[in-house]
């Protein structure tokens, strides 16, 4: 954001001024005298490209989710009816207007509106009771939806009776800590008593608001088990989502313990994590030297993960069946392989748990999947529109989620990469120096540098605002560990969970410590490195939104220049760069 508004200087060069515009008299007018209108006719020129045809789409998803934004700056709930009555009236203005110059800002007003009334939709649909004050011992009564080991059990209970003194509030469903090793399974139905606190509260004005996350998860309070869990019969038949939620429970359990059989100790929390995503206790030096090293993403199963796991299965299977000439020769394999890799990222989904941030990256990667299935470019900007669209549709809250934020800033960089950046690395082989680097692996080392590169920056902000650090060496650790984690851990652990039936898994999660090793051993050596630890003050929400808005635009308007420096300059829409050097 600050090299996009910084003052263009003259270099001694010919042709330094934007093209198309005199320079001033005798040089260059002081910065924010001569060089404002010269911005400003820029940011022009880059709004009429922008709302030409067949550029407008990626900005859809901005205003979509300016408008969820809106909905959670408001001061008090919007009536339902009148925002989804504004928003029905500005998609009709845009339908009618479609061919009228004034459809650009139109459909943008009408996005925003949607967006608006999604999010007020979504709090309407699942609006429930929260507690308002603590309760010290409260008799309840429900079934085990969810169960998430950590040093110590959290599960979620559906409540079915509640009793407590001098109150007479009725919870929906409540998060509770027990003792680690007592928690009962999914799907059964427990007596207990327990002490219930209203859902924590931002730690700040304007920081993450954890009981916004329980709210939009149907949960009204929080609190610990007193006393012990007594199963008993429940009063109504079990339904079929309680037996699904068990059934995958049960599955997940059956995994954890083939791991246990051949990996132990951070190792087999670490493998369990990736497959599961049952986050067990993992010791607090390698936790906190995974998050210091920057490797910390990969605890939390996230696009990568969702990626690594159709990537692996897309490949497998096309390669399989490319070994048969007459399948190979006559059917689109190719499509065949995009569908197996999609039923595997689904299956990886349910396994995983389907939490918010997990079913974020499964959108995004049946996104990708579709497009190869009906011949479209898989990687563009249009995909990652269409991608955040369907998940601010189905979960508006997921917004202001830093798993979101991260994620989709994240993805922006690497699109664009893959546009602007890789065709240069990917020039002809024709070009003797561009062959001699590709032959000895150079273009694919600066390709893992530059994703890991703008990765990181691009989640910078993020990372800043939320958790108050920085990764100095995340490119480090990253280039480090990263490979290692696609090449050997992710593949070994889809195979041990295909060999799991047939008993032959233990070979495959041997592979799988071996690589967590390095990468523990890599997180390790990187957070010990002077400097490894970046605190950065707390601050507002104003900062976020420009950075945002400045990672969209340089994402979504960035070409390469074709002058002495590439990427050193925007464009214009004259297919010029401010540097006044043509684009490539």
């Amino acid at each position: 954001m600050a090299e996009a508004n910084r003052p263009v200087r003259s270099q001694g060069v010919a042709g330094t001024w934007p093209v198309g515009r005199a320079a001033p008299a005798g040089g260059f007018a002081p910065a924010g005298l001569g060089v404002w209108p010269a911005i400003v006719e820029t940011l022009r020129e880059w709004a009429r490209a922008e709302a030409g045809p067949g550029r407008l789409l990626p900005w859809v998803p901005v205003a979509f989710g300016g408008g969820i934004a809106l909905y959670f700056a408001a001061d008090h709930e919007p009536v339902l009816w009148v925002v989804v009555a504004t928003a029905a009236v500005l998609a009709l203005g845009a339908v009618l207007l479609r061919r009228s110059r004034l459809f650009a800002p139109v459909i943008m007003l009408a996005a925003v509106a949607a967006g608006f009334a999604m999010a007020t939709w979504k709090t309407a649909r699942i609006a429930h009771t929260v507690l308002a004050k603590p309760l010290y011992s409260v008799a309840l009564s429900g079934f085990v939806e969810a169960r998430d080991i950590r040093e110590r059990t959290d599960l979620v209970l559906r409540v079915s009776a509640m009793e407590a003194q001098r109150s007479d509030v009725k919870l929906d469903r409540v998060r509770l800590s027990v003792r680690k090793g007592t928690a009962p399974e999914v799907g059964s139905f427990v007596q207990l008593k327990a002490r219930l606190l209203p859902p924590i509260s931002p730690v700040r004005p304007g920081s993450y608001d954890f009981s916004r996350d329980m709210f939009f998860q149907g949960i009204g309070a929080s609190g610990f088990v007193m006393g012990a869990i007594t199963a008993a019969p429940p009063p109504d038949a079990v339904g079929s989502r309680l037996r699904y939620a068990a059934f995958m429970q049960g599955l997940r359990d059956a995994i954890d313990a083939r791991i246990r059989a051949t990996l132990e100790g951070d190792n087999r929390a670490i493998a369990t994590a990736l497959l599961t995503g049952r986050r067990d206790a993992i010791t607090a030096p390698v936790n906190d030297a995974m998050f210091v090293s920057g490797l910390g993403h990969v605890l939390s199963i996230s696009g990568y993960h969702m990626a690594v796991v159709a990537g692996v299965v897309f490949f497998a299977v096309r390669a399989l069946l490319a070994l048969i000439p007459g399948l190979a020769a006559g059917f689109a394999i190719k499509k065949w392989s995009a569908a197996a890799a999609l039923v595997a990222a689904a299956f990886y989904l349910l396994l995983s748990g389907a939490e918010v941030a997990t079913q974020r990256s499964f959108f995004m990667t049946a996104v990708v999947l579709i497009a190869v299935m009906v011949d479209r470019r898989a990687i563009t900007f249009r995909t990652l529109a269409v991608a955040a669209l369907i998940v601010l549709a189905v979960a508006p809250e997921a917004l202001v989620h830093p798993s979101f934020q991260m994620s989709f800033a994240a993805t922006l960089g690497l699109v664009a990469l893959v546009q602007i950046g890789m065709p240069n690395l990917l020039a002809s082989p024709d070009h003797s120096a561009t062959a001699r680097i590709a032959l000895w692996g150079g273009r694919e080392i600066a390709m893992l540098f530059l994703a890991s590169l703008i990765a990181g920056l691009a989640t910078t902000p993020y990372a800043a605002f939320h958790f108050h650090r920085v990764t100095p060496y995340g490119v480090l650790a990253n280039l480090g560990a990263m490979p290692v984690v696609s090449a050997l851990v992710m593949p070994a652990g889809l195979l041990g969970l295909l060999a799991a039936p047939f008993g032959l898994d233990g070979a495959f999660w041997w592979l799988m410590g071996i690589g967590i090793e390095w990468m523990v051993a890599v997180s390790r050596w990187v957070a010990a490195l002077p400097g490894a630890v970046g605190r950065i003050p707390a601050f507002g929400i104003a900062p976020l939104i420009a950075a945002s808005l400045g990672i969209i635009v340089m994402g979504r308007c960035a070409r390469p220049c074709a002058g002495p420096v590439p990427w050193c300059c925007l464009p214009r829409s004259s297919g010029r760069c401010l540097c006044g050097s043509p684009t490539s």
